[in-house]
């Protein structure tokens, strides 16, 4: 019996578009599940819990009528939660989620079987994001049905590990749905997420630069001006190591001694909340480099479709060449 989550067939890339800090929103969510892959939004993005569920009442609402207007039934949506003592919203919104029976959750700075029951109770699937081997395992003995592996050069809270190397190491213990996040910005990236073994791409970055995005115009134009050198991964701005946009981080005034401390740099009242932070130093990942416009999601979703058979068939040909005797 297949372990892997049964929605990825169904879908018309193995997608999903990751849960972004002050950037996903329900118009994002929508289109992305309209268009055939998984949208999913951080339930912090709402200042409340009572936002929160207007959200989602918004989203379920237009991915109904979606499918009652089409006959097409959209991709599932997922909702990202924050699972750390230091969430006060944690419990009521896990209570809205199971109201709601939102399809996919996803949690991070924490596996609590707890919260994992609680949204198997109605049949809901549960992803955990990860860096490392130790928070795999954690994960896997908490339930969860997948694992969100962070790997270098991913935006935001990312790991350091190859990505090639951490798929191997978890699936050697982990059987279920696998998802890879980090670089991937193209239909080529997302085969080979595929090619190493990954069920799903994570993808983050790319979907800033989409015109459904809360993202300001300044942050997008300054994604498509920068190349993966042009990503800084310090642990200077929320105490955890993550990776930021350089010509952010000096529009901050942020030192490059403040950017080698291996803890939270005390910026003043202007920033002294990672919310805040956040807010002006912009987090993007190594994928930059072949991110080049802003696009509505349905024309990129077009797009990474004609690039990933692109992929997939030429890598066929080298059956023709290869392996020799």
């Amino acid at each position: 019996m297949s372990q892997k989550a049964k929605f990825i067939q169904d879908l018309s890339l193995p997608v999903v578009a990751a849960p972004m800090f002050l950037i996903s929103n329900p118009k994002l969510v929508v289109e992305c599940c309209k268009n055939g892959i998984v949208g999913t939004f951080p339930a912090l993005n709402q200042r409340t819990s009572e936002g929160f569920e207007e959200w989602l009442i918004q989203i379920k609402t237009e991915l109904q009528q979606f499918e009652e207007e089409t006959g097409k039934k959209p991709a599932p949506f997922g909702v990202n939660l924050i699972v750390h003592p230091t969430n006060p919203r944690l419990e009521a919104d896990v209570k809205l989620c199971m109201k709601h029976k939102v399809p996919l959750v996803i949690t991070s700075l924490g596996a609590v079987s707890q919260v994992v029951n609680a949204i198997h109770s109605y049949g809901g699937l549960v992803f955990h994001d990860i860096i490392k081997k130790r928070h795999a395992e954690k994960a896997s003995e908490a339930g969860v049905d997948g694992l969100i592996l962070v790997s270098a050069g991913a935006g935001g809270h990312a790991g350091n590990i190859n990505p090639m190397s951490l798929v191997a190491e978890i699936k050697k213990f982990f059987h279920k749905t696998i998802l890879l996040s980090g670089c991937i910005s193209t239909g080529r990236d997302i085969a080979s997420a595929m090619q190493m073994g990954a069920d799903l791409a994570y993808m983050g970055t790319r979907f800033i630069n989409v015109e459904e995005s809360q993202a300001p115009e300044e942050y997008r134009k300054m994604i498509i001006e920068a190349g993966a050198s042009d990503i800084v991964y310090t642990a200077a701005i929320s105490g955890v190591h993550a990776n930021f946009l350089a010509a952010s981080l000096n529009a901050a005034g942020i030192s490059e001694e403040d950017l080698k401390k291996e803890h939270k740099v005390d910026f003043g009242k202007e920033l002294d909340t990672e919310a805040k932070a956040w807010k002006t130093i912009w987090s993007a990942g190594q994928g930059v480099t072949t991110i080049e416009n802003v696009l509505p999601v349905s024309e990129l979703v077009q797009n990474l479709k004609k690039e990933f058979v692109t992929a997939i068939e030429e890598q066929s040909q080298l059956l023709k060449t290869f392996p020799k005797e």
